[in-house]
């Protein structure tokens, strides 16, 4: 497993693979940072050679782009996710919690889609140094994790839009449980608003409560703690 540099040009391990007609295997997590809510890590293998526009970092895309960019990623490529909850986010915390979940998407894709492990050449991780060993990695299988994982990888984008796709989702479908915590807007994430109602209703039960006690203590100790009474 190597840790690369992230000034590496944009599909610099899929020209590599593709042009062994391999495959590349990224991974990439939505949901680390909110107070509320799951994280979701998706793995995505896309169709050497692809040169979809919109596969690009989940961040930067608008809603109907990235509909159409999952659109496109579930009709022509592979992915599989895992969702870990808010409970195993406060029992595991959110480092061990996403390494977990990023192991198991990356076995579900193999499963789900039968693939033969000599087939992929690298697996790629945005920022998090995953390790896998045998019988799930072979000797010519390369594991590489880089920081800005969705600019230099199309492989990590696809896994990043997945994941996003995923849990905007999921969090719409809570919004409809817990309407008053207007989760279908902020996902779960530390807004002015989500601490505003946080503060008029206290914690639900699918907010993160070590996120939540430390995010408070943080801005209490900093003197914010009052913008959002």
């Amino acid at each position: 497993m190597k840790k690369r540099n992230f000034f590496y040009k944009k599909r610099f391990f899929e020209k590599i693979a593709w042009q062994k007609k391999l495959l590349v295997c990224g991974i990439d997590e939505a949901g680390r940072g909110p107070l509320a809510g799951p994280v979701v890590v998706s793995a995505a293998i896309i169709p050497p050679n692809s040169t979809y526009t919109l596969l690009k970092d989940s961040k930067i895309l608008s809603k109907k782009e990235l509909v159409l960019a999952y659109e496109w990623i579930s009709k022509n490529g592979m992915h599989a996710s895992v969702i870990y909850s808010w409970k195993e986010i406060d029992k595991h915390n959110i480092y061990q919690a996403t390494l977990k979940a990023m192991k198991r998407a990356y076995l579900l894709l193999l499963e789900k889609y039968k693939i033969r492990l000599e087939d992929i050449k690298y697996l790629l991780i945005d920022a998090m140094p995953l390790k896998v060993e045998p019988p799930y990695k072979h000797k010519n299988m390369d594991i590489e994790y880089f920081p800005h994982g969705e600019i230099i990888s199309p492989s990590i984008a696809a896994a990043s839009i997945v994941a996003k796709v995923t849990r905007d989702n999921l969090m719409q479908k809570m919004s409809k449980l817990f309407p008053a915590f207007k989760l279908d807007k902020h996902k779960g994430y530390a807004t002015k608003e989500h601490w505003n109602l946080i503060g008029r209703h206290g914690e639900s039960i699918i907010h993160r409560k070590t996120y939540v006690r430390n995010a408070r203590h943080t801005l209490e100790k900093a003197g914010q703690m009052k913008l959002f009474e």
